[in-house]
């Protein structure tokens, strides 16, 4: 079924508290997409983020990230008040998150929640029980991350660092209440985003969810699992993960994260038990899951712990198609898996036989098209219907940024390729390009339907600093941009069931 969507991440809502987050503006967001006639809302990974917003380094590969706690929701639940949010400073300017402003002032505002919360409640004790395979875990890491002033985990203490029993259970014992308000936060969190994910479902609006191949090395998934990851006696990384030298980066890219011990999944009682426990709980707070650098496992690239670039790194072997076969098994044998393969770059041809294999679609990325020579995979004469085509992802500049920034003679080739007309713009022929290709699915950039330029870029890989922090102002979300996209959306046979479902609830 031909369907297309929209890449908005929840940060980069509209909201009154210095970051977009799982309230009111969200859901006007899904009835924004309902109206465009779209069936996909794709955000990114909905993890804690490091302290400069990075979704892609975070403490744990399973929680909620509590940036995005509506603070407007715990006031209508008694928890906070008005005032009190009112009286935090938040920043300057809403079209950018202050993650240091955030980071000083929500969490108090989230302790003051938490006093006023009652932990004897059946639902929060029910959370805390269903969710204690990791939940446990990563709240006695977030205590241990505060006492210790934040210090990355291998400088704790050696008992607490190689996780000696009676040093947990120390540590558990005289923190219950610490332990309890990382508990809240994660229950809050999946509270609201599950039924914010309940509202968009039932507009006929489905979640592509995100996940990084790679964890953090300083991370509760390392902490507590560290016979899953290539580390020495003293639980250090022997190499890291990276990427090779290309036309983008002579000296490569450190990303800096353990590499996985394969060898030691694989002959675990039960096979890759982490990885299947990790897409299970991806598949369960979203519709459809992009694995990130899905390359990664067919083969991948690491480094010397220590060097100083990733010049002189060597190629491994992933798990390659059992490890999804066991995702397979575990989703249901007669079901296909909704997983979308990113898998942008250099491929192999075992790459590209893993991606056959398996039966994912790949990614198709038209900022990447325009090689002057014409013989470029992603433009769309090249594409298949097993595919999902971007005009740009988290990782792109906007398309008027592109056409700033790109070589001259790709930008003319577009031009051409694309019979752009002036009148119409560059960023809505890369549009309707996108949408007329024969991929099945379609997913545009929001800040492409609204022709911005570099100011409105979400990241740009391998700088630090500057990113993970644009804003859209909320009177862009309005009923005659939804007309515009919906009439395109239709005009090339993209509204699949959102149709039907957007004419019922619209009455």
């Amino acid at each position: 079924m031909r369907a297309s969507g929209i890449f908005m991440p929840i940060f980069s809502l509209p909201s009154k508290y210095g970051i977009g987050t799982l309230g009111k503006e969200a859901y006007t967001f899904a009835d924004f997409l309902c109206k465009s006639g779209q069936s996909y809302w794709q955000i990114l990974p909905l993890n804690p983020t490091d302290e400069g917003g990075s979704p892609y380094r975070s403490f744990s590969a399973m929680a909620g990230n509590p940036y995005l706690i509506d603070l407007t929701i715990l006031c209508d639940n008694g928890l906070l008040t008005f005032a009190e949010c009112e009286a935090k400073d938040f920043g300057d300017d809403p079209t950018a998150v202050d993650y240091g402003k955030l980071d000083n002032n929500r969490y108090r505002l989230l302790r003051s929640a938490f006093e006023r919360f009652d932990t004897e409640t059946p639902e929060f004790l029910n959370f805390c029980h269903s969710e204690r395979a990791w939940l446990d875990d990563y709240a006695l890491f977030m205590v241990l991350k505060d006492s210790y002033s934040g210090k990355p985990w291998r400088e704790w203490h050696n008992d607490i660092k190689f996780r000696k029993p009676a040093a947990l259970r120390r540590i558990k014992n005289d923190n219950v209440r610490k332990i309890e308000f990382y508990k809240f936060l994660q229950f809050e969190f999946f509270s609201q985003w599950f039924a914010l994910k309940t509202y968009a479902n039932g507009r006929g609006i489905r979640i592509v969810g995100d996940i990084p191949i790679y964890v953090s090395d300083d991370s509760v998934d390392v902490w507590c699992n560290t016979k899953l990851f290539d580390l020495d006696e003293n639980l250090c990384p022997r190499v890291i993960a990276g990427c090779p030298p290309d036309a983008y980066s002579a000296d490569g890219q450190l990303w800096g994260m353990p590499v996985y011990n394969w060898e030691y999944m694989k002959t675990e009682k039960k096979p890759y038990s982490w990885w299947r426990a990790r897409i299970s709980h991806a598949l369960k707070i979203y519709d459809t899951v992009r694995i990130d650098h899905f390359r990664g496992l067919e083969s991948y690239y690491c480094i010397k712990y220590g060097s100083k670039n990733a010049k002189k790194g060597k190629w491994r072997k992933g798990p390659g198609l059992e490890l999804f076969e066991y995702f397979q098994k575990d989703y249901g044998k007669n079901k296909k898996l909704p997983i979308i393969a990113e898998d942008l770059g250099y491929l192999t041809p075992e790459v590209r036989k893993l991606l056959e294999d398996t039966g994912l679609p790949g990614m198709k990325v038209l900022q990447f098209a325009f090689d002057p020579s014409g013989k470029s995979d992603y433009l769309p004469h090249n594409h298949i219907r097993n595919c999902v085509v971007y005009t740009g992802t988290h990782d792109n500049d906007t398309v008027m940024g592109w056409v700033s920034s790109a070589d001259p003679r790709e930008v003319a080739y577009a031009r051409r390729y694309m019979h752009v007309d002036d009148n119409e713009g560059f960023n809505w022929a890369m549009i309707r390009t996108a949408m007329m290709s024969v991929a099945d699915t379609c997913i545009i950039m929001m800040a492409d339907f609204m022709g911005l330029d570099s100011s409105a870029r979400i990241n740009t890989p391998s700088t630090v600093g500057c990113n993970w922090k644009w804003r859209i102002d909320g009177s862009c979300i309005n009923d005659w941009l939804a007309g515009i996209i919906r009439e395109n959306t239709a005009m090339y046979g993209r509204l699949g069931d959102n149709d039907r479902i957007s004419k019922k609830k619209n009455k």
